[in-house]
């Protein structure tokens, strides 16, 4: 499945001077004058992605289903989105696993990194086009999967209930953006590819910032610390733990109650 979605871009500013003979801005020559400009740009952007549609999607049309946004390696890149499902929750469910989750796996193109961009576009588009349950939105990536993790959830906050980047770094000053939201991060001690201290950084500067962060370490694993990571159920239940903060925050203070009629 592919999907192009058009977003549109302005640039600040307005054009206040009106533009003289030949198009050029009214301005007294040999001046220098503060001009400002304003252009709307409309930007196509499209991906490939797997998604998956959970064991009763549909029956009852008032379910909200919470979805999983799960980012690939550098290996599954590519034309051929059949490449995605090699490894994480596309895997699993290609295997017949049933998971609870929508599960959305979009295929990165050839030398391309992820597109924090066209991620979030794509979430637009899958969220309106099917039952998401906004606040049980969840992130996970492997390898370039995880850096794409870090990246788009330091992006975008408010997007996201809980996130399990897997040997994957990013930017540790970033770290205090995602205080609030869960993340799990995983590692192998003995990654040749992106070293132990990728992840144990981002661990630190989000547990510094305040954060919920819980850091495996397989002691014996190297740079597939994935499949351990998503072979284990406890994910996918710890996931089920959490909504956005803000709804979190909603639920744990309930309107007040008027006093039970004793009568």
């Amino acid at each position: 499945m592919s999907s192009s979605i058009q977003v549109c871009l302005t640039l600040s500013a307005v054009l206040s001077l009106a533009a003289g003979a030949g198009g050029v801005r009214a301005q007294t020559a040999g001046s220098q004058a503060a001009q400002t400009f304003n252009k709307q740009i409309v930007k196509t952007v499209s991906a490939r992605y797997q998604l998956y549609l959970p064991e009763g999607y549909g029956k009852d049309a008032n379910a909200r289903w919470p979805l999983i946004l799960f980012l690939h390696g550098a290996g599954e890149r590519g034309e051929d989105v059949e490449k995605v499902k090699a490894h994480g929750p596309p895997k699993l469910v290609a295997q017949g696993k049933k998971l609870p989750f929508i599960v959305v796996s979009p295929q990165c193109p050839t030398n391309a990194w992820w597109s924090n961009e066209t991620l979030n576009a794509l979430l637009d588009d899958v969220m309106k086009a099917y039952a998401v349950d906004a606040d049980r939105v969840y992130l996970t990536g492997l390898s370039m999967g995880g850096y794409g993790t870090w990246a788009l959830a330091t992006e975008y906050p408010d997007r996201f209930a809980a996130i399990a980047p897997i040997c994957g770094g990013g930017t540790p000053r970033t770290a205090r953006r995602i205080k609030d939201i869960p993340a799990w991060v995983f590692h192998g001690a003995k990654d040749e590819i992106v070293p132990l201290t990728q992840g144990q950084e981002m661990a630190d500067a989000l547990k510094a910032a305040g954060g919920n962060v819980k850091f495996t370490v397989y002691p014996e694993a190297g740079h597939d610390s994935w499949t351990q990571t998503y072979d284990n159920p406890e994910l996918f239940a710890w996931f089920l733990q959490h909504k956005r903060p803000a709804a979190k925050q909603a639920i744990a203070t309930p309107p007040a109650q008027p006093p039970a009629n004793k009568n």
